[in-house]
């Protein structure tokens, strides 16, 4: 008998969700890179021929979030009287930010800690607790309203802070929901042989050199968020970077391909179309990180980028990521989710969970309130 270990811990399951991968209701074209019938792994850029142009600094955005507590917003009753009906609520912390690999290493450029109220009550005002404001975002109605507007509340704040830190690549100092400065001191975080000087005063050198790089037109960058785009393709030069398979998009013959993938090779490029939501268009890739021997499927990665760039462009991007991203892969010993839990994004989600502050603390101040 033979079998593989999958290289993920336990705890997160596996890269692979489920014995099989659910089929796709959206339409798929593959005769776009190459026939459907020539789909082959392609090789590494270079031995393809073609040259990349690898950027200058490599932009990673991510977003974590917690639920402190679940909620109920009573309506409103007459004077004395007692409510009875209540809208369901969530009270929630989140935080987007960037991390930076260039030359001068891996550095925080922006990190955003944020506390909110989600609902859908009209009368819902800010809540103030001894661990903080929840300022109220309002949600659709329905029991997963709340949580479906803190996920839109993230992403829209990873645009903002990306493309913030992309316009100057200066250091953006961490900010609670009022804006208030923050500790910011990130040593090591972001994987071995990425770790720049430590401290406010190397990353303040780091941002000078960034800013010395772009009068000098070497301000070129390559921005990868982690997740699938999503609504995050305003921006150019982005990837959206997929760790967890759930959907099976390819016919049989070409996802046979995708087993087949050497490290750093990738699939032809292909588009997903949804018939009825054409912002959720885009093309898309596979592509294997370097990994110890597995599984048909170990190390693979999905890479997706917006669907309305001319196919040389998405191409390009393709061909990029293949030079880029295997560079940035775990390894088992450092990350459950190796290889696809890439270094500078999991140095990110660590440093952005602790700004969270403590939930015990955060949910007992929600039980005071609420008391009060």
């Amino acid at each position: 008998m033979r079998f593989s270990v999958d290289a993920w811990d336990p705890s997160y399951g596996t890269s692979v969700a489920g014995d099989d991968l659910a089929d796709s209701s959206a339409r798929v074209e593959v005769n776009l890179e190459v026939r459907a019938a020539a789909w082959r792994p392609m090789a590494v850029p270079a031995a393809r021929g073609r040259s990349v142009a690898v950027p200058a600094a490599v932009l990673f955005v991510d977003g974590v979030r917690r639920v402190e507590a679940r909620a109920w917003i009573h309506d409103l009753a007459p004077s004395g009287g007692r409510a009875t009906a209540a809208a369901p609520a969530i009270c929630a912390s989140y935080a987007c930010g960037v991390v930076c690999c260039c030359g001068q290493g891996a550095h925080l450029l922006g990190a955003h800690v944020r506390r909110g109220l989600f609902t859908a009550a009209s009368h819902a005002v800010d809540l103030t607790t001894g661990g903080g404001r929840y300022r109220v975002r309002t949600a659709k109605d329905g029991p997963d309203g709340p949580t479906l507007a803190l996920q839109q509340e993230m992403l829209e704040l990873e645009v903002r802070i990306a493309a913030r830190a992309r316009g100057t690549h200066e250091l953006v100092q961490t900010v609670d929901d009022d804006d208030h400065p923050l500790a910011d001191v990130l040593p090591g975080e972001f994987g071995e042989g990425f770790g720049g000087q430590d401290g406010h005063a190397g990353q303040a050198s780091q941002a000078s050199q960034h800013t010395a790089d772009r009068s000098a037109g070497q301000a070129d960058d390559l921005l990868v968020v982690d997740g699938p785009l999503r609504g995050r393709t305003r921006l150019p030069r982005m990837l959206g970077f997929v760790k967890t398979h759930h959907t099976q998009y390819l016919p049989a013959a070409q996802h046979a391909v995708v087993g087949t993938l050497d490290r750093a090779e990738r699939t032809p490029i292909f588009l997903l179309n949804n018939r009825r939501d054409a912002s959720w268009d885009r093309f898309t890739w596979y592509l294997r990180l370097p990994s110890r021997p597995g599984a048909p499927w170990a190390g693979v990665a999905r890479v997706e980028c917006r669907a309305d760039l001319p196919l040389d462009e998405a191409v390009a991007l393709a061909d990029l990521s293949q030079a880029v991203l295997p560079r940035f892969a775990s390894q088992e010993f450092k990350d459950g989710r190796a290889p696809q839990n890439l270094y500078p994004i999991a140095g990110l989600e660590r440093a952005l969970r602790r700004r969270l502050g403590d939930a015990q603390l955060l949910y007992r101040s929600l039980r005071r309130a609420a008391a009060g």
